[in-house]
């Protein structure tokens, strides 16, 4: 890579803002110890000492454009209940804002609470409701979206998809829609339910298990060239400029429907793959908004993510550190 136009990018990431849309959520956790056994049923009683609530989901994705120098606007769905509160004083807490954050009094804030215990994840319980916003909240948040978009300069927009429901086939529709006719890029981080809704946009970005179980394929991970039919498939049908795949400890995929490049991961001391997938799609959306090239871009997101895999629990990339790694390669 040109290393004065990869320093030239990464100063340019101070100038952008982008658009979040998606599913946040609460993650709660609580820590404690077990030194005994419940007398009601035979399960463990954790003796709660400590808890803290962090932001996840789409809000992660925020973090790391944050973290990377650029202006995130999140937009996504909370109750109209203490844990809607509690995620947007996170957000301050931030110093993000939260002028993108819609109000449903029908549905509660998603919360995924964690108990842990001597380092072991004991349990999780999952607070949340899945179902697709009802047609007057979608329409409201449609049009939330669309006044951001008109209000702001907007170098990217990013839909961090968890199938909770905050994104539907209508949604995307508009959105890529609006932001085609302004010359933003989309990119697209997946999930099962709307895989198949993101038509036009800039870059769709799933893992390799999202490819498979999208597409029903039958395809072994370090078979390029079969990812490459399933990432022409996805050109052709839904009209995509660019796939984007991550392969875990195989690196990246990226293809433009006439070629493609397989980029291999960097070895690292893995401690933790939690958030590593927020991390590519945040450093990709102002790649591409710098105006660098797919391989380039697919290269930057494909250290990001490893950078973070080097740090337990779910945290934001150092943009210094993705710099220097840059600047080695």
């Amino acid at each position: 890579m040109n290393k004065e136009k990869i320093k030239k990018a990464f100063a340019q990431f101070n100038g952008f803002k982008v658009i979040v849309i998606g599913d946040a959520m609460v993650d709660a956790y609580m820590w404690g110890k077990v030194d005994r056994i419940s007398p009601e049923a035979p399960v463990p009683i954790v003796a709660c000492s400590q808890q803290e609530n962090r932001l996840g989901g789409a809000a992660n994705v925020a973090l790391n454009i944050q973290a990377l120098g650029a202006s995130p606007i999140l937009c996504s769905v909370v109750g109209d209940d203490p844990k809607g509160v509690v995620l947007r004083e996170l957000l301050r807490a931030e110093n993000l804002t939260a002028e993108g954050v819609f109000v449903d009094p029908s549905r509660p804030t998603t919360v995924k609470s964690r108990i842990i215990s001597d380092n072991q994840h004991l349990l999780r319980i999952d607070w949340e409701k899945i179902d697709n916003l009802s047609p007057e909240v979608e329409a409201a948040f449609i049009q939330h979206i669309l006044s951001l978009i008109d209000k702001h300069k907007v170098d990217a927009i990013v839909f961090e998809d968890y199938d909770k429901g905050a994104i539907t086939p209508e949604l995307i529709r508009r959105v890529v829609e609006k932001a085609k006719s302004n010359g933003i890029p989309t990119l697209v981080d997946p999930k099962k339910r709307n895989f198949a809704a993101y038509n036009g946009v800039t870059l769709f970005k799933p893992n390799y298990k999202e490819l498979v179980e999208g597409l029903k394929l039958d395809v072994k991970k370090n078979d390029f060239d079969g990812i490459f039919d399933a990432a022409k498939f996805i050109h052709r049908q839904m009209g995509v400029d660019l796939v984007f795949i991550t392969l875990s400890e195989l690196g990246v995929f990226i293809s433009n429907g006439e070629t493609y490049s397989a980029i291999p991961a960097h070895m690292r001391e893995i401690a933790d793959v939690s958030g590593a997938g927020d991390t590519v799609i945040s450093t990709a959306s102002l790649c591409l908004a710098a105006g660098l090239s797919p391989e380039e871009t697919a290269t930057i997101a494909n250290l990001a993510g490893g950078l973070v895999c080097e740090k337990v629990g779910v945290v934001p990339v150092n943009k210094d550190l993705l710099l220097a790694e840059c600047l080695k390669s």
